[in-house]
């Protein structure tokens, strides 16, 4: 019987010390000296020790009460941070300020420690600290706060060094360490994806100090630095890795973003200017409208619609264009036509615990045809299965370690361009019978691996194999080329139900909309996709029969 990693106490430090193998083989030559030094006198310590820094590396803040480490694994905690108080990685005698002393000392022990000062039992702890700190406006060890306090305060002095490697190993500074836990329990399975020296997103040592930059950036955005220093600070970054410029042209959307909610209409514009993150164009012109500048903005518009970056950005130059010529005195502009949709009026009794989607699906299902509820689901995961290869090429800046769900540029505008050949590869599969056996030998080969298309807990085996048997493949091709074009607004929108008619090898598809629903942005695109490429789909709008007050 096999045990659980977490019967191993020391399992967090045997993650750490995986994580500091992985980076050594991986990014050696991109280690300063200052790093390589740390990884090598880590494994020199006494496992106490090393056990003992990474709790307090995976903890919250730098500031630590030793009677709060208490780890049965460790043990006497100021023994074992012997060693890491001579390496100089942590301070037994941290300067501290007022603030500092607060967040680590208890009421009761403050009104010990400022006496002097008569504290009142119903005096809040806030409270308190603002009356003192007029008092104590200077910084110093803990024993001068408070020398009778039997305490030690430890201050993790290599935080910085560990966010470095924390982001060398992710490839961000969100994940924490603890993930490691949800891998090694054998919740999640991962693709096991080839790594190389060339398939690294951090390729040299500057790469690692913008990415410090760009979170330190996003950070500040966080916590409302003045946005015109935020912007200066983020648009001095420069850099030729593909992989970090789309990050800055996000940060740069971000700031654009608030820049309007804080109606820095001028900043707004310079930011969206000098990005290229989908949507940022847009803004610009939605700016530009309200500023009145219609001229400017339709100019924007007419340059857009000559090379729309996706659908969704198609879809709202097509919404602002009357506005502006019509701001602009031209008149009004022929709306597009709509595309005549298949529609499905039912009347339905309502039951406990079950959706209107579900609702529809029982109804459909008793004509005789197989109906599921698939919603993104079922065309996300044949393309998933198709083009498990392209998904899972180790691009650089696509993988940093083994536990990718999804590739770090799945969202990237070039995602599709950087692994063009690789898709086209896969997607020509369906212009024979090769995609029929790679897609059910995929299922099979990589069944509970984890993917960014694929629904294991959704596509049973026969729900797979009606889909293959009566889905043709020149529909399947249309939806996947679709789908590589724009993979964060396309993977969703998908209608809900898909109807199999085995004997006819058909299908429809059908979106539900419940009594006040209405379709969103997403939907109508897909819909009109299908429409315009003579897919059968329609729109099912439902209304509560009115003696469902009887089903009881």
């Amino acid at each position: 019987m096999s045990t659980s990693p977490l019967d191993n106490p020391f399992y967090y430090l045997e993650n750490f010390r995986q994580v500091l193998s992985w980076i050594t083989q991986r990014y050696d030559d991109l280690l300063d000296e200052e790093e390589r030094r740390f990884i090598a006198d880590f494994a020199q310590l006494p496992q106490p020790a090393q056990a003992l820094l990474v709790r307090m590396v995976m903890r919250k803040g730098v500031l630590f009460r030793a009677s709060k480490l208490d780890y049965a694994e460790i043990g006497d905690v100021r023994l074992a941070a012997v060693p890491l108080l001579a390496n100089g990685w942590v301070d037994g005698q941290p300067q501290l300020d007022l603030q500092a002393l607060f967040a680590l000392l208890r009421k009761d022990e403050l009104s010990q420690c400022f006496k002097a000062h008569a504290v009142k039992s119903a005096e809040k702890k806030a409270d308190l600290l603002e009356r003192l700190l007029p008092h104590y406006q200077h910084s110093q060890a803990l024993s001068l706060w408070f020398d009778s306090f039997d305490e030690v305060i430890f201050a993790l002095e290599i935080m910085p060094l560990c966010d470095r490697l924390r982001l060398l190993y992710f490839g961000n500074l969100y994940q924490e360490w603890s993930e490691f836990v949800l891998a090694d329990l054998g919740i999640y399975r991962y693709e096991k994806v080839e790594f190389s020296l060339q398939s690294r997103g951090i390729s040299q040592r500057q790469d690692i100090d913008i990415c410090l930059h760009l979170h330190a950036c996003r950070q500040g955005l966080e916590e409302g630095i003045a946005l015109a220093e935020l912007a200066a600070q983020a648009l001095a970054i420069q850099t030729d890795n593909p992989w970090l410029s789309m990050r800055r042209a996000k940060l740069l959307f971000q700031i654009g973003q608030q820049a309007e909610r804080e109606q820095e209409a001028a900043l707004a514009l310079d930011v969206y200017a000098q990005s290229s993150y989908p949507g940022a164009r847009v803004r610009r012109i939605r700016v530009l409208e309200r500023a009145e500048r219609f001229v400017e903005a339709m100019a924007l518009l007419q340059q857009a619609q000559a090379a729309p970056q996706n659908d969704e950005e198609t879809q709202h130059l097509l919404r602002i264009q009357p506005r502006l010529l019509k701001k602009l005195g031209q008149g009004g502009v022929r709306k597009r036509t709509t595309r005549s949709m298949a529609r499905l009026d039912l009347r339905v009794i309502p039951l406990p615990d079950h959706s209107v989607e579900r609702l529809i699906q029982l109804h459909l299902s008793e004509e005789g045809s197989e109906v599921h509820y698939v919603e993104n689901a079922l065309i996300n995961s044949l393309f998933g299965l198709l083009c498990w290869p392209a998904v899972f090429a180790p691009l650089p800046g696509a993988f940093f370690h083994p536990f990718h769900s999804a590739p770090s540029d799945l969202y990237s505008p070039d995602f599709y361009q950087r692994r063009a050949a690789l898709f086209d590869a896969c997607l020509a599969q369906l212009d024979d019978e090769r995609y029929l056996d790679v897609i059910r030998q995929t299922y099979v080969d990589k069944f509970g691996l984890q993917s960014p298309f694929v629904f294991w807990g959704t596509v049973t085996p026969a729900l797979l194999e009606q889909a293959l048997h009566c889905l043709p493949a020149q529909h399947l091709k249309r939806w996947f080329r679709r789908l590589l074009q724009d993979i964060k607004a396309n993977r969703t929108g998908m209608p809900d139900l898909i109807q199999f008619y085995p004997a006819q090898r058909s299908y429809r598809m059908i979106e539900v909309k419940g009594p006040g629903d209405r379709l969103q942005d997403n939907q109508l695109r897909w819909l009109d996709f299908c429409a315009e490429h003579g897919m059968p789909v329609m729109v099912c709008y439902v209304q509560w029969a009115e003696d469902s007050v009887l089903a009881g």
